[in-house]
Formats: structure tokens, sequence, C-alpha cells
């Protein structure tokens, strides 16, 4: 069986990126640099028509994974927000500062998320058994899981994503992220035996401006990774 790529954009760069690569998913964000926020509506709008399948970012602030009743609905609201525009689904995560997952919360976002398919970001990676937590995952409808196996990247957290995947019974798709490139693509595939995979796959480049006193950088989104990490995993 063929494996697929999901890449995370947060600019239009990456979305011409994304056609030109032909990945299988868009993940639709706002600053990577913080680990992806819920994008603008204008951004949405200029994703909406695509005919690569989108799943939209929903996560309001970058400092935690806790939220408070008021973040929740407008969670629902950009819920709302991402079914107008017909995308196949949400990304999202909450935990409870006694280090599990936030059911009752997740529940909320859940129910509200009917009818778009859903996944639970890497929220799970921050909590003390994400290999236990699979089980709620699938309980309260998600069918996706991105994670790292609670690990820096997907490479150090792959005996985890392993034991996740085996939980996952095939009830749910464990995606492997963070860190996933050219490099390790190949043994993450052979060893995990997963189908899906999630990247950036970004690349940097030399900012010209001779008014800055030191070289800086900007990052981007690059079909050629793109395109080797579809063959690596393949």
């Amino acid at each position: 069986m063929k494996k697929k790529l999901e890449v995370c954009i947060d600019n239009s760069n990456g979305i011409e990126a994304c056609v030109i690569g032909k990945v299988d998913r868009i993940e639709l964000c706002s600053s990577l640099t913080e680990g992806g926020l819920t994008p603008s509506v204008e951004f949405m709008r200029e994703a909406s028509l695509l005919k690569i399948p989108v799943r939209v970012m929903i996560r309001p602030k970058s400092d935690s994974f806790h939220y408070s009743s008021s973040d929740i609905q407008s969670m629902c609201n950009d819920i709302d927000i991402v079914r107008s525009f017909g995308f196949e689904g949400v990304v999202f995560g909450a935990t409870k500062n006694d280090d599990r997952l936030d059911q009752l919360s997740l529940k909320i976002l859940c129910d509200h998320a009917t009818g778009l398919k859903k996944t639970l970001h890497r929220a799970i990676d921050s909590i003390s058994d994400p290999i236990g937590a699979v089980d709620l995952a699938v309980d309260l409808g998600f069918d996706f899981i991105l994670s790292s196996g609670g690990a820096e990247n997907a490479e150090k957290g792959l005996s985890v994503l392993k034991e996740m995947n085996k939980r996952a019974n095939g009830n749910i798709e464990i995606m492997p992220g963070s860190g996933v490139n050219i490099s390790n693509a190949k043994k993450i595939a052979f060893e995990g035996g997963f189908k899906w995979f999630h990247s950036s796959c970004s690349s940097q480049i030399q900012n010209n401006s001779k008014q800055e006193q030191k070289e800086t950088y900007s990052t981007y989104t690059d079909s050629k990774k793109i395109i080797s990490l579809r063959n690596a995993i393949n």
C-alpha cells in the first residue's frame, strides 16, 4: 500500500510547493515557528480553492495546551469557520495540569466538529502516557494522531510510536511527525509500519538585506524536499 505524506504550511508559498510536490494532504496553520496556530480566515479562503485535502489547525495560543472555557468557545467558533469553507477536517488537542489529555474539553470540541475529520495533534506528546491516550482518542472520535512518540522527534520516539500503533489496532492512524526527513523516513516507515507521515519539508534561504548587521534566514516549504520525501517513504 502506498504511504502518504501530510505537509504543514503557514503561507502561500507553502500552498504552491504542496501543489508542485503533489502532497496527499495539507495541515493549514499560521506561525509554524511556534508549533502551528490557527490560520487566518484569509489564508483559509485561499486554501479552500485547492483540490488537495486540507485539515486546519485549531490552536489559539502557543504557550500551552491548557484552555479556558472562553478558549474552547473561540476554538468552536474557528471550527465553524473551517466547516463553512468545506475543508476535510480539523487538528486540535488539549491537556490538563495533571499531565493528561483534557477529556472534557476534547469532547466539547469533537462534538462541535461532528461531520469533520479530526486529528489529535502533538499535545499528546506532552503527557505522561501517550500510549494509553490512544484509547481515549479513539473513543472521542479522532481518526488520526500526530505524534513524535513523546520525544524530541519521531526518530527518537520510534519505539513509543510503534507501541501506539499496536495499541491503535487499526482503529486510528498514528502519523509520525517532527523531524521526519529524507534521512530517517525510510527507517521510520520500514520499522513502524505507518501509512501516513507528517513533515514541514522546509528549507532555509539567506536574507539579502544590507541593513542587517548579521546573517538572517527565512524558512520556506521546499517542493523538492516534498518530492524526495514522498519517494523515500515508498
